[in-house]
């Protein structure tokens, strides 16, 4: 066995060489996603004998957290935490190759992502479908003894309605309240009650009791690798910085709501899901499955309010075309009907298409002169314990200029320009979609 001198030194020289390799993104391709940035390159030959690779032409993916929104609770740091336990029972997993803190290097899976191979609103079929069941009752099988350490006050295997409880005060302090300062109006204007999480949460009854398994929280068609097998085709399931301990049905109801199913395959992965569960010992983990499931899939639709409508404001650029405020327009619309029903919202509760448009543009506006008032955002906002979400653009970002009064003038006047060219207002349809 190496002693620790000679692992530290193995470490660091990895280190050295995997840095080098990172400062040379043109030999690779570039990906990134709302989380990680991933530099896709081939890992040179120096780099590939300290890992104990046989060439330096095996491609591997240089992974670096990205600022983001914050929308679930993390419950473990390091993502290679999580991957070198699955790792172990689930062979189709990325592994982490080297973990150095702020950044990491993990191993390439050649293949698609599912989302390219069936696009959204296509089915994926029975035999995926039962595939991915499979997958979340394995996940079932990790015994908590071999997962790393979580927080002392989380909720306990068993406390279903607690552990819903945590991710609902989670939503409301540090996705609502934390982001208020800059998305609060926008909010409002929006039409999202103040009280959208507590009013949920007051609804819901009591949930059944249901042992914990390993979650992996967003299992959705971007995450899903289609790479080649022995017998056609394997699925592998990447991303796991979002893990979570919990109610399996939670991890349902997430993948249920992102995957974007139909009606029909909607409820055959829920009974391949049940089935796959019952068949691996796990029978305990469906109690109730109707109900809760249902509570679940609620909450996911008044959570994803507030990152859908933060996403959908942040992706504007600098000089919004009409294309652009109404795509964000129609995000935030199929937000806020996807939580009406949970949230009890009639149709005289939901606001046009038009005055989301309009509410987009004077947020638009306004934060635009935030950014020139106060171009050091980012620092003062940790300072107060109010986190920036997402990256500023513009020069302002860029630290080139500061925008004096009569540039931003002239930009909040195009943005009126585009909302007065917005296509004639229409009532959205009500009701929660699928």
């Amino acid at each position: 066995m190496s002693s620790p001198l000679h692992r530290r030194a193995h470490q660091s020289l990895v280190r050295r060489f995997a840095e080098a390799r990172r400062r040379s993104p043109q030999d690779g391709e570039t990906v990134s996603g709302h989380h990680n940035s991933n530099v896709i390159m081939p890992v040179g030959r120096p780099l590939a004998l300290l890992l104990g690779m046989p060439s330096g032409e095996v491609l591997a993916k240089f992974r670096t957290p990205l600022p983001a929104i914050e929308v679930v609770p993390r419950l473990w740091r390091h993502e290679s935490q999580v991957l070198r336990v699955v790792g172990e029972r689930l062979s189709e997993v990325p592994k982490c190759l080297a973990d150095f803190g702020d950044w990491s290097l993990h191993s390439y899976l050649t293949g698609r992502a599912l989302a390219d191979v069936v696009r959204e609103g296509e089915r994926i079929g029975r035999r995926r479908l039962s595939v991915l069941a499979d997958f979340f009752a394995r996940l079932a099988d990790i015994p908590e003894s071999a997962l790393p350490p979580v927080p002392a006050d989380w909720p306990d295997s068993g406390d279903s309605h607690g552990f819903l409880g945590r991710l609902a005060q989670f939503t409301e302090q540090r996705v609502h309240q934390s982001n208020r300062p800059r998305f609060g109006s926008l909010f409002d204007a929006v039409g999202i009650p103040s009280d959208a999480v507590d009013r949920y949460q007051d609804s819901v009854r009591t949930l059944a009791a249901r042992p914990f398994a390993l979650l992996h929280t967003d299992v959705h068609r971007s995450n899903v690798l289609v790479t080649p097998g022995r017998d056609g085709e394997s699925l592998v399931v990447i991303d796991w910085e979002l893990a979570l301990y919990g109610d399996p049905l939670h991890d349902l109801a997430t993948h249920l709501v992102r995957m974007e199913y139909d009606s029909k395959e909607r409820g055959v992965m829920i009974g391949m899901w049940a089935s796959a569960m019952r068949d691996r010992g796990h029978a305990d983990m469906t109690v109730e499955l109707k109900r809760d499931l249902r509570t679940y899939l609620g909450f996911e639709y008044v959570q994803s309010l507030y990152p859908d409508v933060m996403r959908a404001a942040l992706e504007l650029p600098d000089e919004p075309a009409r294309r652009h405020v109404v795509r964000a327009a129609e995000r935030v619309c199929r937000a806020l009907r996807r939580a009406s029903g949970p949230l009890g919202l009639g149709p005289d509760r939901l606001p046009q298409e038009r005055e989301v448009r309009e509410a987009l543009l004077d947020w638009h506006a306004k934060d635009m002169i935030r950014r020139m008032e106060w171009p050091d955002a980012g620092e003062e906002a940790e300072r107060l314990e109010t986190p920036v979400v997402g990256p500023l653009v513009g020069p302002v970002a860029a630290g080139r200029e500061r925008w004096d009064r009569t540039r931003l003038v002239a930009r909040a006047r195009r943005s009126e320009n585009a909302r007065s060219t917005a296509a004639p207002a229409h009532r959205e349809p009500t009701g929660v979609g699928s």
